[in-house]
């Protein structure tokens, strides 16, 4: 049959409704006894027929209004009239408005409950089911209308950054925002702070049945563990004593629990009814590829779309998206994800609600974590590989039996570090660096010795790249320290051993001391004695390197760490370290830096600099760190007398006054709200504003140190409690200490790079235009630098652009982050050139030309921009900072084109278009 679109729109939502549980019938043939729910078309009100008209138990409760799949964009104007024919009188009906209100084109059906208190539109996946009206008619208030039911919350047992996210989150309910994101440091409470949500949300506002939805079985069985000890502040019973709590472990699903802990991968599998292999669930299926698309979720009559009322995604920033976005996409529900590293997807995503920013370093400053020193390790060949020569004998071992055979190689055989312990094993580095561990860490933690004086490895984990890495590593770990079986093991789904019952060894005995493992505890486990954390794998991923450090950022009192992790412990766990074998922090920048940058420094040295005038922020970062230990070291007496010689400011205060004076929010705001009060100044006026602004910034917060008194106060009340860092460097190590010693190397690659520049400088076109005269770089175009890239890590892989731009970041000498790898290339080659004195992003560049040249336009009286040209020029300026150049075939594109073209351009400048796009090509490229 031909069928016109409405006739279309029609059939398709007669699917939809029959598929919910509908039974369709024509007014001519009404049969209201026929089942719960009868939707019937064309049906007569006092202001004309309704498309169709839904009765639930053989009263009127809904209106549909159908559209064709054109009428997509215009829904909300359809809004009123469907709204009217809900307040219209049915024929041969007595009824109050309708509650339930549908705009559908079968393809996207939209969907009102004016029993809300803010009646909104939202989209829905297709019509809820008769059964659900029904109960929700039994409900005095719509579940939206209750949230405003919700009381005060009680701020016992609870830490500020908890009662923030709670608070926040119920005000983001109360407003029916759809999405909220929580985000919290690893360690800080994240679980705990969603189960008190979920209890308020079940008890008060009366909420049906809530998804606590995860990535990893791993973290599932976390979350049901945390359900079963909690006990909220208001009832003694259990939160499991009180509401039913089921982790689905196969397809069935039990409609009379409150609480549903799964994996996304098996709430997937429960709405495409297909069985789930248990093994999928293991994997945080973001780091997998999918082979094929990904079939979509269709309507499932067993599991409704409005099943749940909440949903709760756990390490919402990775498994989301894609595929599995559909299980969210499916369900009527508020979400609510749980991050410590959101990134901008992840914001995105949530419609940038963010209602927890409680950051890494605030916890710190809040003494929730604990700060991190990072200590390198690095070899001769895991830098640069080696080489097997034609005719060696080698060992060969097959990669899943170890089995082992020899035979001779028939050619050289070159490798890379990036290939060891994949492609080739050499034990000599693993023993190397375990070797350097070894002799190192007596050193790092000099009180960790036992009444016979023998030394006490700390809880240590040591992340490897396979389960044969693994393997290798706890063979040489156990030989090096002379010790047994029980002293090393490893924790992943693979082991021999019960992973959960070495986990919990390991977190609450003696042995192991060392546990390796390549991905069951990468995230989401609490084990608070750690305090050494190896990285013998390389990360990609920023947050998921984020979620492997948070492993030893929980802070651990004495007595816990003495009877769960190291008995010879003097102190509270006050900081942990990072033993970076593998390059791990020059690969990938974090976002949570190591608060300390000069561990090797006397606090003696670090407050004499600050007192000297030296403010800059690896001082200022490393005197906070170093009070942050201080307080958890001294007592109460010590502490007021601390406060006495800070003019009456806890070291707590002291602390966030240090890190707010090099916080780059702060400095953001600082040149914003200086750039609007100066609006129209000159800009080196402007400069050296913001510039006396930041630095009163800092003169306040390091006023108090000017007093000697308190100076050396702080150096004598330390000195019962100093540790003595040493640096040792042994022959077989190319490079040892911390971090700072990581200069050198940024160094060399920045030379390296230099060198390649000016090795090509004149074979390269892009190159050429960089070194000759200023207005030839107007002629530089996007493919030129794709092209310069593609050659760049072709022939010198190590100096792709964003690892350039890493060294650059790791000698404190960039300006702003870099959008893209092009845009870093552009950025670094004006500074290699001798274009830009600092290391800029492109997009500041493009930015400061662009603001001096409209400045001197409108100097005088004859060029006056109006704000629409200035919107337009502003997307030139915009454009030509990630393409680098404009041409008039680019007002076809995106942003030009939805906004009139090249035509509009001609409209609003005339004649003088062609000389402003010439104009802004050179002088925003100068």
């Amino acid at each position: 049959m031909n069928l016109n679109p409405e006739q279309k729109a029609r059939q398709q939502i007669d699917n939809e409704l029959m598929e919910s549980g509908w039974i369709i019938q024509d007014k001519s043939r009404i049969n209201l006894s026929e089942g719960i729910g009868v939707a019937i078309r064309e049906y007569q009100t006092d202001v004309g027929p309704a498309d169709y008209v839904l009765f639930v138990n053989k009263k009127p409760v809904g209106i549909v209004e159908a559209k064709r799949a054109e009428e997509g964009v215009h829904m909300s104007i359809h809004e009123e009239q469907s709204e009217g024919y809900a307040r219209a009188k049915l024929k041969y009906c007595q009824n109050d408005p309708l509650p339930f209100v549908y705009e559908s084109t079968g393809d996207i059906t939209k969907f009102t409950d004016y029993r809300d208190k803010k009646p909104r539109s939202r989209e829905v996946f297709s019509f809820h089911r008769p059964e659900t009206f029904a109960e929700w008619l039994r409900d005095d208030k719509s579940l939206r209308t209750r949230m405003h039911d919700l009381p005060p919350l009680p701020h016992d047992g609870l830490r500020d950054c908890q009662i923030t996210a709670i608070v926040n989150l119920e005000k983001s309910f109360k407003d029916a925002r759809p999405k909220a994101l929580i985000q919290m440091a690893t360690g800080s409470g994240k679980t705990f702070t969603a189960i008190t949500a979920v209890y308020r949300l079940l008890k008060y506002a009366k909420a049906k049945r809530v998804l606590f939805l995860v990535d990893t079985k791993n973290l599932g069985e976390q979350a049901e563990q945390e359900f079963m000890a909690y006990v909220p502040n208001d009832d003694n019973r259990k939160f499991t004593e009180l509401y039913g709590v089921t982790r689905l472990k196969n397809s069935f699903i039990p409609s009379d629990n409150q609480v549903y802990i799964s994996t996304i991968q098996r709430m997937y599998s429960i709405l495409k009814g297909v069985e789930l292999d248990e093994s999928v669930e293991e994997q945080n299926p973001n780091e997998r590829v999918q082979s094929k698309d990904p079939l979509p979720v269709v309507y499932n009559e067993k599991v409704p779309p409005e099943f749940f009322d909440f949903i709760i995604i756990d390490e919402c920033h990775r498994s989301i998206y894609n595929l599995w976005k559909q299980v969210l996409d499916y369900f009527d529900v508020f979400q609510v994800g749980l991050t410590a590293t959101p990134d901008n997807r992840t914001f995105g995503y949530f419609k940038q609600n963010l209602v927890s920013d409680y950051g890494y370093e605030k916890a710190v400053i809040d003494g929730v974590l604990v700060p991190y020193n990072v200590f390198t390790v690095q070899t001769k060949i895991t830098n640069q590989g080696s080489k097997i020569q034609l005719g060696e004998s080698v060992d060969k071992r097959e990669r899943l039996t170890r089995k082992k055979f020899w035979e001779a190689v028939d050619e050289d055989i070159e490798y890379s570090g990036k290939q060891l312990d994949k492609d080739i094993v050499n034990p000599s580095t693993i023993r190397t660096i375990i070797c350097a561990i070894k002799d190192n860490l007596p050193a790092m933690f000099p009180d960790r010795r036992d009444k016979d004086g023998n030394f006490e490895v700390p809880k240590t984990l040591i992340f490897a790249k396979t389960d044969s890495h693994a393997e290798d590593i706890i063979e040489i770990v156990r030989e090096e320290f002379g010790e047994s079986n029980k002293f090393c093991k490893k924790i992943t789904y693979r082991s021999e051993d019960d992973p959960k019952e070495v986990l919990s060894q390991f977190r609450n005995d003696y042995y192991p001391r060392i546990a390796v493992t390549v991905d069951m505890i990468a995230t989401g486990t609490d084990i608070r004695p750690l305090e050494v954390l190896v990285f013998m794998r390389d990360v990609k991923s920023r947050s998921y390197y984020e979620q492997m450090k948070g492993r030893g950022t929980r802070t651990c009192s004495l007595e816990q760490l003495r009877a769960t992790g190291t008995p010879s412990a003097k102190f509270t766990k006050d900081h942990f370290v990072i033993i970076d074998a593998i390059g791990v922090e020059l690969s990938q920048k974090t976002d949570s830096r190591p608060l300390e940058r000069s561990p090797g420094m006397s606090l003696k040295d670090v407050l004499q600099n600050v007192a000297m005038g030296n403010t800059s922020e690896d001082i200022l970062s490393t005197l906070a760190n170093r009070l942050l230990r201080l307080e958890k070291q001294i007592n109460d007496k010590e502490k007021a007398t601390f406060a006495a010689q800070a003019n009456g400011q806890s070291i707590s205060q002291v602390v966030r006054h240090l890190l707010s004076a090099c916080d780059p929010d702060v400095n953001f705001d600082i040149e914003e709200r200086t750039k609007e009060q100066m609006e129209g100044e000159a800009p080196v006026k402007i400069e050296a504003a913001i510039k006396q602004a930041k630095d009163q910034l800092i003169e306040q917060a390091v006023a108090i140190f000017n007093n000697p008194d308190l100076r050396n106060y702080i150096v004598d009340v330390r000195k019962k409690y100093d540790q003595i860092i040493d640096h040792i460097n042994l022959d077989e190590i190319t490079k040892i200490g911390w971090v700072k010693d990581m200069d050198a190397a940024a160094e060399l690659t920045i030379g390296n790079f230099t060198a390649w520049i000016e090795a090509n400088k004149g074979e390269i076109t892009a190159l050429e235009i960089f070194y000759d005269q200023p207005f030839r770089r107007r002629e530089l175009t996007y493919s030129m630098i794709r092209d310069l890239s593609e050659k760049l890590k072709t022939e010198q892989p190590l100096l792709a652009p964003l690892n350039v731009w890493r060294a650059f970041e790791q000698l404190k000498q960039t300006n702003g982050d870099p959008k893209n790898e092009l845009m870093a290339l552009v950025s670094l080659i004006r500074k290699v050139s001798g274009i830009d004195t600092t290391l800029t992003g492109y997009d500041k560049v493009v930015d400061k030309n662009f603001q001096t040249w409209v400045f001197k336009k409108q100097a005088g009286t004859t060029t006056k921009f109006t704000e629409e040209q200035m919107q337009w020029l502003r997307m030139i300026k915009d454009y030509v900072a990630s393409s680098f150049h404009l041409d008039k075939e680019d007002f076809e594109l995106d942003p030009f084109n939805r906004n009139g073209g090249l035509g509009k351009m001609w409209k609003l400048f005339g004649e003088k278009t062609e000389e402003i796009i010439e104009e802004l090509n050179e002088v925003l490229a100068a």
